[in-house]
């Protein structure tokens, strides 16, 4: 690996060589993370990074592009036909650009957008204040009900009848359960609205057909490549035919300029991978480890968010723990367990500490692991929060860790 680089930079050679160290011998659970593949981390470094280009195939603003045209229509081709998708726009940078991409479609300053809230699992780019789309749309948000922490619909369409929205948007970072996609889509549609689903964090589980697909209905379907997609750093956008032309328009010369190649080329394996077999025998086995691992989590004391998951996704409540999110999450780094701190409805703590984490199961399946090491995780994590700033029960948590991570290598071959 990096033969060239050991030579020419070896300050930065051992930094890489930390990284991966620390990849293999960490249990990865970030719900925004996956594990590349080597195919993936070959074509995200191959020759088409040479290559300037923009526009479309056939329409390109720089010579030389014939290749990059076969490229992307073959992406587009193998997009289509993996989510049976009228049309595919594989040109976004990341899942943020692909939102700009629609945004940048068919809204227009000062529009209402409605979506969800992001302290109750949406996305910063739906509207955040801290996100500067916030300046430019009036973003109108729906929330959770208080009881069952699922999505309120009937606030969702009380919402869009009193304000009108050009756009709607379904999906985000940290809900656990299934979405209506179809009565989203009513909702959106009886006030002549359109309905743009974020499956960022859910495309894999799409693409593999182990939940539903937001295809049929929505008139925009957005992603990253990464999550449960498991691919390189970039975005994507489907949308329905009538929309082709203005999403194409959205994305370039609308949100982006020069086309990442070699991160499409490396999109363009996984919209291949992501048709056979043994990908979806993994996002079976997300699924069902995020299920096993909510359970043995709330065995233990823990409160999952929604009572458990659908998805990839355990959102934890640790108020029964008396803990933070953030003091949970610095714990189980030194453990050797990657989570991220995160709001849960109705948070009383700040977004740097928290009363909850997310945690992902999609790193841990691709590795191999399945139901009896969701209950070893779920057993390390609470002894974790039984004593989270004790380095002697951290130390015993950690050998834990590394035996498992020993067990199941991140690149066996």
């Amino acid at each position: 690996m990096l033969k060239h680089t050991k030579i020419s930079d070896p300050e930065l050679y051992r930094l890489v060589l930390e990284e991966l160290d620390r990849q293999e011998n960490n249990i990865e659970m970030i719900a925004s993370e996956s594990t590349e593949s080597e195919e993936v981390l070959e074509l995200s470094g191959c020759v088409f990074a040479n290559k300037t280009t923009e526009g479309y195939p056939g329409a390109r603003f720089q010579a030389g592009s014939q290749t990059a045209d076969k490229m992307e229509r073959l992406g587009i081709q193998r997009a289509k036909d993996l989510f049976e998708a009228d049309h595919a726009n594989l040109q976004p940078y990341s899942g943020s650009t692909a939102n700009y991409g629609v945004y940048a479609a068919v809204l227009k300053p000062g529009d209402t957008v409605l979506a969800m809230k992001l302290d109750h699992g949406g996305h910063l780019t739906h509207g955040s204040p801290a996100n500067f789309m916030s300046k430019f749309f009036n973003f109108v948000s729906y929330g959770l009900k208080d009881d069952t922490e699922l999505i309120d619909y009937e606030e969702l369409e009380s919402l869009a009848h009193r304000h009108r929205p050009k756009l709607v948007i379904a999906g985000g970072s940290a809900y656990p359960r299934l979405i209506d996609y179809e009565r989203v889509a009513r909702a959106a549609h009886s006030v002549d609205g359109l309905l743009m689903v974020d499956m960022a964090h859910v495309a894999g589980l799409v693409a593999a057909k182990v939940i539903p697909s937001p295809v049929p209905h929505a008139d925009f379907v957005t992603s990253s490549t990464t999550k449960t997609f498991c691919g390189p750093r970039g975005g994507m956008i489907l949308c329905k035919a009538p929309h082709a032309r203005a999403l194409d328009r959205g994305v370039f010369p609308g949100a982006i300029s020069s086309i990442h190649l070699n991160i499409m080329a490396a999109k363009v394996w996984c919209l291949k991978n992501a048709a056979t077999p043994s990908f979806r025998t993994v996002m079976e086995q997300v699924v069902k480890n995020a299920a096993s691992l909510a359970k043995e989590l709330e065995k233990n004391g823990f409160r999952a968010v929604s009572g458990g998951t659908d998805n990839h996704i355990v959102l934890l409540d640790l108020r029964s723990k008396k803990i933070t999110g953030k003091l949970f999450q610095d714990a189980l780094e030194y453990v050797g367990i990657t989570v991220n701190k995160n709001m849960i409805p109705g948070d009383p703590e700040k977004p740097s500490v928290t009363s909850g984490v997310r945690i992902g199961t999609t790193s841990v399946s691709q590795r191999g692991m399945k139901e009896p090491e969701m209950r070893a995780i779920a057993e390390i994590m609470n002894r974790v929060a039984a004593a989270p700033e004790d380095k002697e029960n951290l130390e015993g948590c950690k050998t834990l860790a590394l035996e498992m991570t020993a067990r199941f290598p991140l690149y066996p071959q």
